[in-house]
């Protein structure tokens, strides 16, 4: 049996499962989506395979993720957070959760979804698609534009690379190498 053409970084049982299943899927969801732009924010200065093995982790502790229910957070439960093994204890990334749950809320009442607005960033179609790993930008002038306009409203840790790194998460951009098998299905 031929061994399937996958993109460079999925070397781990985990990572290939999260490429072969999951990255670069279209994503339509508010609260998967939601989901995701937090763990890249959480991934910030980690590796997405450290994130990766702490998700369950993370949907237990942020209440699956239901900014209705991540906006009435106290201190208390912050304190419970940053006392948590299973999650990067970072105050600053965990508060961004909870500002970035009040945010997401009120561009559900503006667009009538998160997903509405978060895919106005997608690129025009076209393109080939990258060679190899070296070939994917950290950033591009959409993400540059997501994350100038998610800052403006209010969201933390939403940087340009972030903001890039979500896009490939969720399907707005497809950067699975020519060569993947995955990219022709996508």
């Amino acid at each position: 049996m031929k061994a399937l053409n996958r993109c460079g970084w999925a070397k781990s049982d985990i990572m290939v499962r999260y490429h072969d299943e999951e990255w670069g899927v279209a994503l339509h969801d508010d609260g998967r989506l939601f989901e995701f732009l937090c763990l890249e924010g959480a991934q910030a200065g980690l590796s997405w395979e450290t994130i990766l093995r702490k998700r369950e982790n993370y949907r237990k502790a942020f209440d699956r993720f239901r900014p209705e229910i991540i906006v009435k957070y106290n201190q208390k439960k912050i304190a419970s957070l940053l006392a948590d093994a299973g999650i990067v204890r970072n105050r600053m990334k965990i508060a961004s959760v909870v500002q970035n749950a009040k945010a997401l809320m009120s561009i559900q009442k503006e667009f009538g979804s998160f997903e509405k607005y978060i895919w106005q960033f997608a690129p025009k179609k076209g393109g080939k698609g990258p060679k190899g790993s070296g070939d994917v930008p950290a950033r591009t002038d959409d993400s540059d534009r997501m994350s100038k306009d998610l800052r403006k409203r209010g969201f933390g840790f939403v940087g340009s690379t972030i903001c890039y790194a979500f896009m490939q998460a969720v399907g707005i951009v497809n950067d699975h190498s020519q060569k993947c098998f995955r990219r022709s299905q996508l």
